[in-house]
């Protein structure tokens, strides 16, 4: 397609001079560095089990599986016996508390995630959990109990009884990914998915302090898709994120997922198509492209669509193992970072196994746009191993670090324009199962990088979880 074809070139042209990408790099920053600092345990026997080559409670695309508010961290899991528990520690504590909110998990399903989000109108904790193309679970906490933690006990009495619904708002009864973001103005948004994988939609729901209010659904599942090998009228946006900057400005990175196996060149492979970009600046109301176009409205007739133009910012065709659901963050200048990952071409045009090839041959891309506006793409020269997803983070210099399935963590520098990646923590000695959940509030309120992960095991016997923190650069 031509516009697809225009894209490429750009980015292929911005590629080759990215030392001045950042555009907010001083010669005395610091570069990246990771020092670490302790590793806490969560639970000796938490619920181990794969299914979709992941974990219940190490999916990196759960928003929050761990967080950070006003001093203490915050992480949810599912135990042995399959019952949902949330642990809280002052930041640097060595030991978690920890309460059963009142839920087991219901299938042997690793997308049945639990999700944390603060409601900063009136302090309050929530949960969605238990989740994939379903019903949820919701529960939430007394009103002040994040606002007053070093005075108010962790106890299963500062939360309410778990509800199929939000507080009587059902919304959907196909309902998958929560993410909770905390609004400018105080309020708690959730995001998540209407119906299934291959034809869903993306949805938004508010919160306000005194109910919850459902604001609709803002992209399209319909519409034409062609690849050079068939058609598809079916798909689903798959978000890496959905994230404010400090400006107030809502991001989201996603890739297609198509639902017609026709446009593979081989049925092995998986349908992800394209990594896209769109942006809201009335708190997710009204979605417009990288060029500021308006290309759909939160609950109104139109949505976001494959058919939009301009929402494509790096083109990649459904023959290369597309990963989705990966990881997005914003730096300092509010310019919108992510990590895509996929086979590369030099590895052949056609994958016939998603996870062999990955495992193979994936490598991870950072994708940027820098203080000039022109997306960037660099390849980070770290294999995979695995089929899993990678994290993201900037910290207070920009950095980039992306952490990779078993923990490993590789740097680059904005000063370099993002050209130096290399590898700053092996991971040695974790024995991590695969993708790790990262607490990406952290990282702005004491310069720590903190992520949760599971010690490998097999079968359904239960192992370790973990939470390890990094020092970065002051």
């Amino acid at each position: 397609m031509h516009r697809r074809t225009l894209l490429a070139a750009a980015l292929a042209g911005a590629v080759v001079t990215p030392v001045l990408a950042s555009g907010t790099a001083r010669a005395a920053d610091p570069g990246p560095s990771v020092t670490r600092t302790g590793t806490t345990t969560l639970d000796s026997q938490a619920l181990f089990f794969v299914s979709y080559d992941g974990l219940v409670n190490n999916n990196a695309f759960q928003k929050n599986g761990l967080l950070t508010y006003k001093g203490y961290q915050y992480a949810v899991w599912y135990t042995a016996d399959r019952n949902a528990v949330v642990g809280r520690r002052a930041l640097g504590a060595g030991t978690w508390s920890t309460v059963k909110v009142g839920h087991t998990l219901r299938y042997n399903d690793s997308h049945n995630v639990i999700s944390m989000g603060v409601s900063k109108v009136d302090g309050r904790l929530h949960l969605n959990m238990d989740s994939h193309s379903d019903g949820f679970t919701y529960v939430k906490s007394a009103a002040g109990l994040m606002d007053n933690p070093g005075g108010l006990s962790w106890t299963a009495s500062r939360f309410g009884a778990p509800q199929s619904t939000l507080d009587g708002l059902a919304l959907t009864s196909q309902f998958t990914y929560p993410q909770f973001v905390s609004a400018p103005d105080g309020k708690l948004q959730l995001s998540y998915r209407v119906a299934v994988s291959g034809n869903g939609r993306n949805a938004l729901a508010e919160y306000d302090g005194t109910k919850w209010t459902d604001l609709g659904e803002w992209s399209s599942s319909t519409g034409t898709y062609t690849s050079e090998h068939g058609s598809s009228t079916a798909r689903n946006m798959y978000l890496h994120g959905i994230d404010y900057d400090r400006n107030g400005r809502l991001h989201s990175f996603f890739t297609w997922r198509e639902q017609n196996g026709a446009v593979m060149c081989n049925s092995g492979g998986i349908t992800n198509h394209d990594t896209g970009y769109v942006y809201s600046d009335d708190r997710g109301r009204t979605w417009r492209n990288n060029a500021g176009t308006v290309v759909g409205v939160t609950g109104g007739s139109d949505k976001v669509s494959v058919t939009d133009a301009g929402l494509v910012v790096d083109p990649l065709n459904p023959d290369h193992s597309l990963m989705n659901q990966e990881s997005q963050f914003t730096d300092s200048g509010g310019r919108p970072h992510a990590i895509i990952s996929y086979v590369p071409g030099r590895f052949g045009q056609c994958t016939t196994n998603y996870v062999a090839n990955r495992t193979a041959n994936g490598r991870a891309f950072h994708v940027r746009r820098n203080a000039s506006g022109t997306w960037q793409k660099t390849e980070i020269p770290v294999p995979l191993n695995s089929s899993q997803r990678t994290k993201l983070i900037l910290d207070k210099y920009d950095n980039a670090y992306a952490v990779f399935p078993f923990g490993r963590i590789a740097g680059a520098s904005a000063a370099s324009g993002y050209t130096d990646w290399k590898i700053l923590f092996d991971g040695s000695g974790l024995n991590a199962f695969g993708e790790v959940v990262i607490d990406e509030t952290r990282v702005a309120q004491d310069g720590v990088l903190s992520f949760m992960y599971q010690e490998k095991s097999s079968g359904t016997t239960p192992s370790a979880l973990h939470v390890t923190d990094f020092r970065l650069p002051a």
